[in-house]
């Protein structure tokens, strides 16, 4: 078995973008930027997100954002992106523009796509008035420990792989920040693994030492605590970074850094077809159900939360329906239809369901639920009812519930694949 500094130098050479690519990208980004920049007196267009951290993978969405005096500006934040759109009309052709906390900006630029994000120009954290003001302190901050990057990149590369990837809404996993933090705060990828896996409940990560001998569940607002993870901010000491971290996700990369640890392996940092993944592990006794749900418009974080709840509204039904669902996951890539995967097992369930009923010693109740049902049973002292179940297997149950209002009200269309 290959050592893991062997199987984590492999990855790098791999995931590092191609110096072609690289230049392709920068080239298009400084044409945007200095055309932006162009007889501007008050704003200006710098490099943001992981291309201003020098932290980007293989391939990278590169984001540019525009600074606002301060000054100037800081009384009209909420009007920043109708100033920034009047400037990019007048200068490109097909800005598109989308909603955000602030609205934002995309613009195609050889054959790429860019995003423009307005902000203020600001100095420290306490200045900012929308959460994307902050955005260049990050930069700044991750740019520090320029020693660190090829480490950033394996931790963000196997997260994405693991699919605990992204702090959106219907995400709620680690955001490229908290990576970054992590990977600093740890000094290495494979110390970060080591550690997760003696993760409890509510550690702290406080890379700054903000809080250092002290309690930091007397000194934060507790709401901002409420992740399994906590992730001082090291620009923002009052700010969780990792507040969108939900269990599910917490667990899961806990348990996968277990995994890697027992066999480490190259294909952790691939990321794999959930579809395979699926197939893969459906046998002759299994049944898989493919939902393929066409989203709406709207914002990505909207759209991708109505989507959560359809898959958690389908999982729920199948559920309190008594079907064991032996493995389930979805998946959107923010463009397409979104896929819900349901593994189960391919027999169908018995014709009848037991109903239980009260206490046989609850006269008055028992008297009741025997004149309801016709066919009843007693067992353990209890009364129990017969009756007929609706639904024998998962799919016609599903037939049902995708026409459920709640359904329709959060998608286009829904399509059933059985295989």
């Amino acid at each position: 078995m290959k050592k893991i500094k062997q199987i984590l130098d492999e990855v790098l050479q791999e995931i590092q973008p191609d110096e072609n690519y690289e230049k392709e990208i920068f080239d298009n980004l400084n044409t945007i930027i200095k055309k932006i920049n162009g007889n501007q007196k008050y704003i200006n267009a710098i490099l943001g997100g992981s291309g201003a951290k020098g932290t980007w993978l293989k391939t990278f969405d590169a984001d540019i954002f525009v600074l606002f005096d301060y000054n100037k500006f800081k009384d009209k934040s909420d009007k920043l992106s109708d100033i920034l759109e009047k400037v990019l009309k007048k200068k490109f052709n097909n800005v598109i523009r989308l909603h955000g906390s602030r609205d934002y900006f995309q613009i195609n630029q050889g054959n790429f796509t860019f995003e423009i994000v307005p902000i203020l120009k600001i100095q420290k954290a306490e200045q900012a008035k929308n959460i994307t003001d902050v955005s260049p302190l990050h930069s700044k901050w991750v740019a520090k420990h320029k020693k660190l990057i090829n480490e950033i990149r394996l931790t963000k590369q196997f997260c994405q792989a693991q699919n605990v990837y992204g702090a959106e809404s219907y995400i709620r996993g680690f955001s490229g920040y908290v990576c970054e933090i992590l990977t600093v705060y740890y000094g290495s990828f494979l110390n970060l693994i080591k550690s997760a896996t003696k993760w409890n409940n509510k550690v702290v990560i406080d890379v700054e030492k903000y809080f250092r001998g002290k309690d930091v569940f007397k000194l934060v607002n507790t709401s901002k605590l409420a992740s399994p993870l906590i992730v001082i901010d090291p620009v923002q000491k009052d700010r969780n970074a990792a507040a969108a971290l939900n269990d599910e996700k917490f667990e899961a990369f806990k348990k996968v850094a277990r995994e890697f640890l027992k066999n480490p392996l190259k294909e952790f940092f691939i990321k794999k077809d959930l579809k395979s993944i699926f197939l893969e592990k459906k046998s002759r006794n299994n049944k898989l159900i493919i939902v393929k749900v066409k989203p709406l418009s709207g914002k990505i974080d909207v759209i991708g939360g109505k989507l959560l709840k359809i898959y958690e509204f389908f999982k729920k039904e199948f559920q309190s329906h008594n079907f064991e669902i032996l493995l389930t996951d979805w998946e959107w890539d923010k463009k397409n239809e979104a896929m819900f995967y349901f593994l189960f097992d391919k027999k169908s369930l018995p014709k009848n369901i037991e109903v239980e009923g009260p206490p046989l010693k609850i006269k008055e109740h028992f008297e009741n639920f025997k004149k309801i049902h016709k066919k009843t049973l007693f067992k353990q002292g209890r009364i129990f009812a017969l009756e007929k179940r609706k639904y024998l297997v998962p799919e016609e149950l599903l037939k049902n519930i995708i026409k459920n209002q709640f359904v329709k009200e959060r998608s286009k269309s829904i399509e059933m694949i059985i295989s």
